[in-house]
């Protein structure tokens, strides 16, 4: 199954996560710096990968994934080891680990800011829905209650003191949030400060960057 690993996607927050992984595990890839909704999604090539036409999109081999989630988590199982994995290898842990998963993509990701994103960002295609968006600010707000109790334990990281899976997911969440003007509280901000201060964060970020004839 294992073959070289190419990544579609760059410039988003959920194209991010995937090459936050690879930076974390230390993994070379191929770069496809393809973007949403520019047509290049829509190409030939990439339908007969993914007939969602989204991004990201790993290769590994015959291996095609299309969410970032799962990206991360077989990335993780698949070449982490003790120093680096994204998932804790322990049943009990890695429960805790999916359910903050789980949680993030569905509640804070999903049911809140890709809302945000669809009616404001997006509003050409969807529509503006000023009173949608507010639902949705505020109901991550309320979500955000779990994160801040977990953080005010005096915990690192999400699930604790080791940098994991759940970290990636929430920290790009955070910075998404922040960017659509939807406040967090003090100690979720140190947190993503935190995190973002990680190596494999910046290189990252390069990374998930268009290329220079690409930009506007």
């Amino acid at each position: 199954m294992n073959g070289e690993l190419i990544l579609w996607g760059v410039t988003t927050t959920r194209t991010l996560r995937a090459h936050w992984a690879l930076a974390e595990l230390d993994l070379p890839y191929e770069r496809r710096p393809i973007r949403p909704r520019t047509g290049e999604t829509k190409t030939d090539e990439f339908t007969r990968l993914t007939a969602r036409q989204k991004v990201p999109v790993l290769q590994d081999g015959d291996l095609v994934l299309t969410e970032s989630a799962a990206i991360v988590a077989y990335l993780s199982d698949r070449y982490g080891n003790e120093k680096n994995r994204l998932y804790p290898p322990d049943p009990t842990e890695r429960a805790v680990c999916l359910e903050w998963n789980f949680f993030i993509i569905s509640e804070l990701d999903a049911a809140s800011l890709y809302v945000i994103r669809r009616h404001e960002s997006l509003k050409d295609i969807y529509g503006h829905a000023p009173v949608a968006n507010e639902a949705a600010a505020e109901y991550f707000v309320a979500q955000m209650r779990s994160v801040d109790r977990a953080l005010g334990d005096g915990r690192r990281f999400i699930v604790g003191d080791r940098f994991s899976s759940a970290d990636i997911l929430l920290s790009t969440c955070l910075s998404w949030a922040i960017d659509y003007g939807v406040p967090v509280s003090p100690a979720a901000d140190d947190y993503n400060a935190r995190v973002k201060a990680r190596p494999a964060y910046a290189r990252a970020v390069e990374r998930n960057r268009a290329p220079a004839d690409c930009l506007s």
